[in-house]
């Protein structure tokens, strides 16, 4: 009878062994040998004659190997199922398991082991103590709102492309080149457009007169105003909080100058901005534009607060991992095997995000969090709105012919998957801000931009 033990090797790191004789296998391997013959198709026998023999010759050793292995995988899933064994990717052949040799001439006893990362147990204090998570609100300024019109009034107004640059309201299309201190281009040039009052007073009176082709050398925090700075620095892929960012040169290069009229404040001008809404003077426009203005920072607050969520549960939620199995199956669990240098560079970001998983698998599970398939298509449906959307025609709802695309888009699993993985981590998100105290804390655009993201440091 196949024996199988179960022994403590280090934290939630666990070894099985799985003893078989041959009393236990043979049996298997005879009947599947018979089954062999039965089935098998051989040059000059009947089908269902091939004598047992000669499937053992010719068969016999790769049968052997593979009812033996069968079996003892057969045992492993037996004994994590009775143990109710909650446990991390696979179990692992220990790394000093004795290369197996199989003869069916010889049978002999087996011994196979494995090793198994446990799944630990864990406490979630920020959820069950309640604790208070911070949501930072930006109040929408008179000012806010007219800079807003401004933009809106000039990207539905009429463009004329003069000659050379003579006012700050001038619109220049401009590429940025990152070069080395040798003065060579260290990246791709990256596309940008902006109006001349965004420039320094300095760096205005350097550009009237520019034409398309004139470049300049410039220093990203002595050429734009602070306002604009952050937002410049962050599509070049810089951090506007990292002074050698801000300190950092670039080769501008015009390609553009233009000159936008801007539109009047009129009702076919608000039926432009927002089509269809019958906005007929200029109170109803501020007032969808507020609304507007609001929605994007609002969404921004959440964003920063889900933020502020995962790092915290991440980082105080004291959750003990088996280290050293999970490095091994990072090491050789994957389709390729990764040296050890590899693996420790990886397993920081890999840590973490089971740790991440662990905490979200308990939530979803603790409040029966489930996505239903109306929401799948749902959601689908609404992409696929928003894809027609932004070629200016936004289809009904309920429009019959969306119905082929949404189970078109559903039937890729890869998409459906991450629709799903998104409106899950969605729904986390919400019954954690209902699970918590969540304090509001009104502050201004300024204190929101230079407010550093959160982020914990081991």
């Amino acid at each position: 009878m196949a024996v199988v033990t179960q022994e403590n090797i280090g934290l939630y790191h666990e070894k099985i062994s799985i003893s078989l004789s041959k009393e236990d296998y043979m049996p298997s391997v005879d009947k599947a040998i018979k089954q062999y013959s039965k089935n098998a198709s051989i040059p000059g026998f009947r089908k269902g004659m091939v004598p047992q023999g000669l499937i053992r010759k010719m068969y016999g050793q790769s049968v052997f190997a593979d009812e033996v292995m069968r079996l003892a995988g057969i045992k492993l899933e037996e004994h994590l199922i009775e143990n109710k064994a909650e446990i991390f990717a696979r179990p692992l052949p220990v790394a000093s398991q004795d290369k197996l040799e199989f003869d069916i001439n010889t049978p002999k006893d087996f011994l196979f082991e494995f090793e198994i990362g446990a799944k630990p147990a864990f406490n979630i204090p920020l959820i069950e103590q309640k604790q208070t998570v911070d949501l930072y609100k930006v109040i929408v300024t008179h000012e806010m709102l007219d800079e807003e019109i401004d933009n809106m009034l000039y990207k539905t107004g009429e463009m004329t492309h003069p000659e050379e640059v003579t006012e700050e309201d001038n619109v220049l299309n401009v590429t940025f080149t990152h070069a080395s201190a040798e003065g060579e281009s260290t990246e791709e040039p990256k596309d940008n457009s902006f109006l001349v009052k965004y420039f320094t007073p300095e760096m205005q009176a350097k550009l009237m007169g520019a034409k398309s082709g004139d470049q300049f050398e410039i220093i990203l925090k002595s050429t734009f105003t602070e306002k604009v700075l952050p937002a410049i620095m962050r599509d070049l892929g810089l951090n506007p909080q990292d002074e050698s960012h801000q300190a950092q040169s670039y080769q501008m290069n015009i390609t553009k100058v233009g000159l936008v009229k801007k539109s009047p404040l009129t009702p076919e001008t608000f039926d432009k901005i927002f089509p269809g809404r019958g906005l007929e003077d200029e109170q109803s426009f501020r007032d969808a534009v507020t609304a507007d203005i609001q929605r994007y920072w609002d969404d921004q607050a959440k964003i920063r607060l889900h933020n502020e969520l995962f790092e915290r549960l991440v980082h105080e939620t004291s959750i003990e991992l088996p280290v050293t199995f999970l490095k091994r199956w990072l090491s050789v669990g994957g389709e390729t095997h990764k040296s050890p240098e590899q693996v420790e560079k990886e397993f920081g970001g890999f840590e973490h995000s089971l740790r991440w998983q662990l905490i979200t698998d308990r939530i979803i599970e603790e409040n029966q969090i489930q996505v239903e398939q109306e929401e799948l298509e749902m959601a689908a449906r609404m992409q696929i709105m928003s894809y027609f959307g932004q070629y200016g025609s936004m289809p009904s709802l309920d429009a019959d012919w969306i119905e082929p695309f949404v189970k078109k888009q559903l039937g890729d699993q890869k998409f459906k998957d991450e629709i799903y993985g998104k409106i899950m981590t969605d729904k986390v998100f919400y019954t954690l801000e209902n699970s918590l105290t969540i304090a509001e804390h009104n502050i201004s655009l300024d204190e929101f931009i230079n407010k550093p993201m959160p982020h914990h440091h081991h």
